[in-house]
């Protein structure tokens, strides 16, 4: 893989980041990296640098021209390769000038008619700096779901984590969201707030949750990674992990305390297998009950195990 800028879509330096929702989609690079990235809990985007994030546009058409050469080779090979969901990769693509990514979208569109849906990932703060106005605008040019991190949403673990964002931000970006018409996945992580703030994390995270009222809330129970901040505090004994019981039960909190009315998915490896792990999850408030009731049963069966 070529780590400068020029126009390839051979251009990653590292696996690509993307949602497990997204594993069928094409990719399309917009930037590198993450313009924030100080998250504590993070180990990804570490060792790219901070500057010439942002390609630009002749840049990315050059990307997705080679891409559609290629899937017209393919085709003509008599393979069926028509994408009907594409994502634009890194970390924050909204965090492009709207024009410039309008621009970006309006011909991928055009490149590939197939396409169904176009997503990215996106942060509150960011969400926050356009005017709504910007955001529909985005939207009507085809970008059609967000996916944000919100971790959790209580404002002591969201400092000590360095979210950069505060529950009240992270509440009013996601309304904005919905506001411009985006579909809104919200991503939540049992276990961020540690042994000393799980209460605390478990209230905040329901409240940020039910006053955003996401498409889907999609978790993913912290996994303390080596090499992080967090990994470090964790050593130094400033953090006390919960255990994978105890994740268990404080996400079995944060689900009864729901009044949403999107979906709940655990379409990732770090989810108990006792959950359906496809990319649609479950309905709320239709499979609240079942949900708790697996989560009780599997509870029960960890307690008869002591």
């Amino acid at each position: 893989m070529r780590a400068d800028n020029s126009s390839s879509f051979l251009t990653y330096e590292l696996p690509p980041i993307r949602p497990p929702s997204e594993a069928r989609s094409l990719l399309i690079r917009v930037m590198r990296g993450c313009p924030w990235n100080y998250c504590t809990f993070c180990s990804v985007y570490k060792d790219l640098p901070r500057k010439n994030m942002l390609r630009s546009t002749d840049e990315v058409k050059g990307d997705i021209d080679a891409l559609r050469a290629s899937a017209d080779e393919l085709r003509a090979q008599g393979y069926r390769v028509e994408p009907r969901t594409a994502f634009l990769a890194d970390s924050n693509a909204v965090i492009i000038k709207t024009e410039d990514l309008i621009d970006i979208i309006a011909y991928l569109r055009a490149a590939f008619p197939s396409l169904e849906r176009v997503t990215s990932y996106a942060r509150a703060k960011t969400l926050l700096a356009k005017d709504t106005g910007e955001l529909r605008l985005l939207h009507d040019a085809g970008l059609d779901r967000l996916h944000v991190g919100l971790e959790s949403g209580d404002d002591g673990v969201l400092a000590t984590v360095k979210k950069g964002a505060t529950a009240r931000e992270m509440t009013e970006g996601g309304r904005k969201a919905k506001e411009a018409g985006f579909e809104l996945s919200l991503y939540i992580m049992p276990g961020l707030g540690g042994t000393a703030r799980s209460a605390d994390h478990i209230r905040g995270t329901v409240d940020v949750l039910n006053a955003v009222d996401p498409d889907f809330i999609r978790v993913r129970p912290l996994q303390v990674v080596p090499g992080t901040p967090l990994f470090d505090d964790m050593i130094a004994g400033a953090f006390e992990p919960l255990s994978l019981v105890e994740m268990l039960e404080e996400l079995r909190h944060i689900v009864a305390g729901l009044q949403t009315t999107g979906n709940i998915c655990f379409d990732h490896f770090m989810n108990a297998p006792i959950f359906d792990q496809s990319w649609e999850g479950y309905k709320l408030p239709e499979s609240k009950e079942h949900l708790l009731t697996i989560m009780d049963e599997a509870l029960a069966s960890a307690a008869r195990r002591k």
